[in-house]
C-alpha cells in the first residue's frame, strides 16, 4: 500500500513539474524592446518616453478595446524590466529578467524577488506579489498568463506552496506533514473572496476629502474603485504600505459608485479597474493628485508614497545658519541638525503637518564639535533648535532617539506644539508692549495748533501721510511709524519734532483739500493714500503715490534724504483749516 502511494506521488510529481514547465514556457517574457518599440541601445529617457506614450494609449480606463488591458499589462512588464538596469542586463544576457534561461533559483533568506501574475479580460487587473504571497486570479471570461520564480527559504518556492501542499489539497491530508495549500484557485470562472475591511483604509466622501485632505499638509494614499471592479490583492498591498508608514501617511478608499460627485470632481470616472493616487506635495505648496502606474508591489508603492511626502523643509548649509536666522520672521522657525545627507522622512512629514505655522529648515552636521554647532548650544545629535518670531533662539531638544516612525512623529509634534505656544505667548507680550509704546509714539494728526511744531520753517523736511479712509489711515500710520523709528541717514529722526530732524504727520485729505491744493490744483482727489515730502523753508515738495509697503516708503524717504528725488515748487503756502 505504501509503495503504491509512493508511485502515485512520484507520478503526480512528474506530471505537475511538467505542467509548470509548460506554464513557464507560455509565460516566457515577451521581448520588452519590441513591446515598447525601442532599440536595444535605447537610453533610459527614450524608454521612459515610450512607456508613457504607450501607457496613455492603452490604459484600460481610456482604451475600451478588449485587448487594451492585456496590452497595458505587457507594456508595464516591459517597462519594469528595461527601467531596472540589473533586470535589463540579465534580460540582455539570458533573455529573461530573472537572470537565467529558465527558473530562477532565488537566494535563501532573500525576499527581494517577486512573482508576477497577470490576468486579462474585462474587469481584471495585473498585480504582483512577493514569494509566498500568492493572490487570487481570474474572473469570468478571463485569460491568464503566469510567470513564476523560485525563491524563499527552506526549499519552498515562490509559488507559495511545496509538493506536500499539492498532495494535501488533492487527497485531503498531508503526505509528510507539509503546510496547508492555502486556498489557491486556478479556476478561470468567477471567484469570491471574503474581504475584511481594513482599519487603516478609511472610506472617504466629498465632505471628508475637502475638510481633512485638501491643503492639510498630509500625504494621503487614495484607492478609487467601483464595486464591479476586481480588487483582489489591492487592499492587502495598500494595508501593508499603510502599516509600514503609519504616522507618515494616511490611507483612504473612494467608492466611485456611491461617491460619484467626488470622483467626477477629481477626474476619476467609475474606473473599470481600481486606481491608486497619492495626494502629493512633491510639486510645491499646493497638494495635487498623482497616479501610481507601476506594478502593485508593496515595496514599489511604499517608495512612491515616500517620494510624494511633503517637502516644506528648506535644506541649508551649516555655515549659513547665522545668516538665515539673524532677522525677525513672520513665523517661528525650527531647524533640524542631523547626520543625514537628505531631509529625513519624519522631518518632511512634520513640515507638512505644521505648514504655514512654522518655517522648517534642516542641515547636515558631521560633528558636534563644529564651531557653528557649538555656537547654537547643541551638544548631541540629532537636535532641534527653534527661533521665535521675535528672533529669540531656543534649543528644543538634543540627542533625539527614534523608536519608530509613528511614536517619533507623535513625540516631536508635542515638542513643536509647545514651541508654538511659547511663540504665541511671546507675541502676545510683544503686542501688549507695542500697544503701550504706540500710545506714547503715535504719528500725530496735522492740525492748526501743531502745524508750526511739525511742519514749520525750522523743520528741514516734513513727511505727511495723507489718507481718505480709516483703513488707509491705519495702514499709513503703521508704516510711517515703523520707518520713523529707523535711522535712514546720519541723523535719527522722530515724530516729536526737533531741530535738524525730519518730522512725520498724518493728514485727513478729505477734510484738508485746501491744504493739499498748495501742492496740486485738484488736491490729489484721485489718490486714496499718498505721501508728501514738504520742505517748509524752501516751499518745495515731492509726492509718493506708489505701493504703500514699508520697503517702498523707506526707499522714498531715503531718496529724499539723499537728494535723489525731484522737488517741485508749491503753488502757495499750505494752510491748515
Amino acid at each position: 500500500m505504501q509503495g503504491a502511494k509512493m508511485k502515485v506521488r512520484f507520478a503526480l510529481s512528474i506530471f505537475l513539474f511538467s505542467t509548470l514547465l509548460i506554464f513557464n514556457a507560455k509565460a516566457k517574457t515577451v521581448d520588452p524592446y519590441k513591446v515598447l518599440g525601442v532599440e536595444r541601445n535605447a537610453s533610459q529617457r527614450e524608454i521612459q518616453k515610450a512607456f508613457h506614450k504607450l501607457s496613455l494609449q492603452y490604459h484600460p480606463d481610456k482604451n475600451k478595446n478588449k485587448a487594451a488591458q492585456e496590452k497595458f499589462a505587457e507594456i508595464n512588464n516591459a517597462y519594469d524590466i528595461l527601467s531596472d538596469e540589473e533586470k535589463r542586463k540579465k534580460y540582455d544576457l539570458y533573455g529573461d529578467e530573472k537572470g537565467s534561461p529558465g527558473f530562477d533559483a532565488g537566494h535563501p533568506g532573500n525576499q527581494g524577488g517577486y512573482t508576477y501574475f497577470t490576468s486579462g479580460g474585462p474587469g481584471q487587473s495585473q498585480f504582483t506579489s512577493r514569494p509566498g504571497e500568492w493572490q487570487n486570479m481570474g474572473g469570468q471570461g478571463s485569460s491568464r498568463s503566469f510567470s513564476f520564480s523560485f525563491g524563499g527559504t527552506g526549499g519552498s518556492s515562490s509559488f507559495g506552496f511545496g509538493l506536500d501542499d499539492i498532495f494535501s489539497d488533492f487527497f485531503g491530508s498531508s503526505f509528510g506533514g507539509g503546510r496547508q495549500f492555502g486556498g489557491f484557485s486556478g479556476s478561470t470562472g468567477s471567484q469570491s473572496q471574503s474581504r475584511s475591511s481594513s482599519g487603516n483604509i478609511r472610506a472617504l466622501n466629498l465632505q471628508v476629502f475637502k475638510k481633512e485632505i485638501v491643503e492639510k499638509g498630509m500625504t494621503w494614499l487614495l484607492f478609487f474603485y467601483s464595486p464591479s471592479s476586481n480588487r483582489d490583492g489591492y487592499e492587502s498591498v495598500i494595508e501593508e504600505v499603510a502599516n509600514s508608514m503609519e504616522g507618515a501617511l494616511k490611507v483612504g478608499s473612494i467608492n466611485c459608485e456611491t461617491e460619484a460627485s467626488l470622483c467626477k470632481e477629481l477626474g476619476v470616472h467609475r474606473p473599470r479597474s481600481p486606481r491608486i493616487f497619492a495626494y502629493s506635495y512633491k510639486a510645491g505648496d499646493k497638494g495635487s493628485l498623482v497616479e501610481y502606474n507601476e506594478h502593485l508591489v508593496a515595496k514599489n508603492l511604499k517608495s512612491f508614497c515616500r517620494d510624494h511626502l511633503p517637502r516644506f523643509s528648506k535644506r541649508i548649509s551649516l555655515n549659513r545658519i547665522e545668516f538665515t536666522f539673524d532677522a525677525k520672521a513672520r513665523l517661528p522657525s525650527v531647524l533640524l541638525l542631523s547626520t543625514k545627507k537628505e531631509t529625513p522622512i519624519i522631518w518632511r512629514v512634520l513640515s507638512g503637518m505644521y505648514h504655514e505655522r512654522l518655517n522648517f529648515y534642516d542641515t547636515e552636521v558631521h560633528d558636534v564639535s563644529d564651531p557653528a554647532v557649538k555656537k547654537l548650544g547643541v551638544d548631541a545629535l540629532p537636535a532641534i533648535v527653534g527661533w521665535l518670531s521675535n528672533g529669540e533662539k531656543d534649543v528644543l531638544k538634543t540627542g533625539i532617539s527614534v523608536k519608530d516612525q509613528k511614536s517619533s512623529i507623535h513625540e516631536l509634534s508635542k515638542l513643536l506644539d509647545g514651541f508654538e505656544k511659547e511663540n504665541k505667548k511671546a507675541a502676545s507680550a510683544r503686542a501688549s508692549k507695542s500697544h503701550s509704546d504706540s500710545a506714547e509714539e503715535q504719528i500725530p494728526l496735522l492740525t492748526r495748533s501743531n502745524f508750526d511744531t511739525i511742519c514749520g520753517e525750522a523743520i528741514p523736511v516734513c513727511i505727511i501721510g495723507a489718507f481718505r479712509s480709516s483703513n488707509a489711515r491705519g495702514k499709513l500710520e503703521s508704516i510711517v511709524l515703523d520707518v520713523s523709528q529707523k535711522s535712514l541717514s546720519r541723523h535719527q529722526y522722530s515724530a516729536s519734532g526737533s531741530r535738524n530732524s525730519i518730522t512725520y504727520a498724518l493728514l485727513d485729505a478729505a477734510k484738508q483739500s485746501s491744504f493739499l491744493s498748495a501742492f496740486d490744483k485738484s488736491g490729489f482727489k484721485s489718490l486714496g493714500k499718498f505721501l508728501v515730502a514738504y520742505k517748509p523753508k524752501r516751499g518745495k515738495f515731492a509726492v509718493f503715490a506708489g505701493e504703500m509697503t514699508p520697503e517702498e516708503v523707506e526707499r522714498f524717504i531715503g531718496s529724499v534724504l539723499n537728494g535723489d528725488v525731484q522737488f517741485s515748487k508749491t503753488r502757495h503756502k499750505p494752510l491748515i483749516k
